[in-house]
């Protein structure tokens, strides 16, 4: 196994420039090189798989979670290391849980059946009537930031129009399914971010290929990270 390895050796398997190796080094993601008398860098294989292992988990966890990941490792505190390892997999997780609500949740709901309300819009009271929920229930999923309606000019008064009564049908389904207000929040999120339903059908095989993709990352980056930790000293 060579044991001697110059930045460029390091650079040149992952397609980046010698400085940003030094660079790594340099910020803690790779542990610091030895020095030949004349100043060079002499690197090892165990720069090596730490590089492997940071790249990775830079694809699976983003370039701070990953930084944080390797920083941890060489401060010898694993369990630190371990643990935002796993807060990565619990998000993937919600997110997991988001994209299936999401998906129940704009299969059943009668989209044909939402009324277009009057110019001046629907009050509080109408869309409580709609839903067969209290006024307060409207609010308190306004508070959560499941809804934002509009105000009146002249009254002050909340006006909800087509969007709104769609996100509300939303909110709906999902309360009566067991979903917290925080979770309606960011699904009525994704939503309102694609435009409606129709546009975020439409994206959710991207939004789940996105997942999948992120899932094996982090599959191949746990390697990587197992194989560095098993060849540091």
């Amino acid at each position: 196994m060579k044991t001697r390895l110059r930045p460029a050796d390091l650079a040149r398997e992952h397609g980046i420039s010698t400085q940003a190796v030094r660079n790594y080094e340099r910020d803690g993601f790779l542990p610091s090189a030895a020095r030949t008398e004349s100043g060079y860098r002499v690197y090892t294989e165990v720069h090596a798989a730490a590089l492997r292992a940071f790249l990775a988990l830079v694809v699976a966890y983003g370039h701070a979670t990953a930084g944080g990941i390797m920083h941890a490792v060489h401060a010898d505190d694993v369990e630190r290391a371990l643990t935002l390892v796993d807060r990565g997999h619990a998000q993937l997780t919600r997110d997991r849980e988001t994209l299936n609500a999401v998906r129940t949740a704009i299969g059943s709901l009668p989209v044909a059946a939402i009324p277009e309300p009057a110019t001046a819009g629907w009050s509080v009271g109408e869309l409580a009537r709609r839903l067969g929920v209290t006024a307060a229930t409207v609010r308190a999923w306004e508070r959560a930031g499941i809804l934002g309606p509009g105000r009146n000019p002249a009254t002050g008064h909340r006006v909800f129009r087509t969007a709104d009564i769609r996100d509300a049908e939303l909110a709906h389904l999902l309360r009566r399914g067991g979903h917290p207000l925080d979770h309606i929040a960011t699904v009525v999120g994704q939503v309102r971010t694609a435009g409606g339903t129709e546009p975020l059908a439409q994206a959710l095989a991207t939004w789940q290929g996105r997942l999948t993709a992120r899932g094996l990352a982090m599959l191949d980056a746990a390697a990587r990270l197992s194989a560095y930790l098993a060849s540091r000293p």
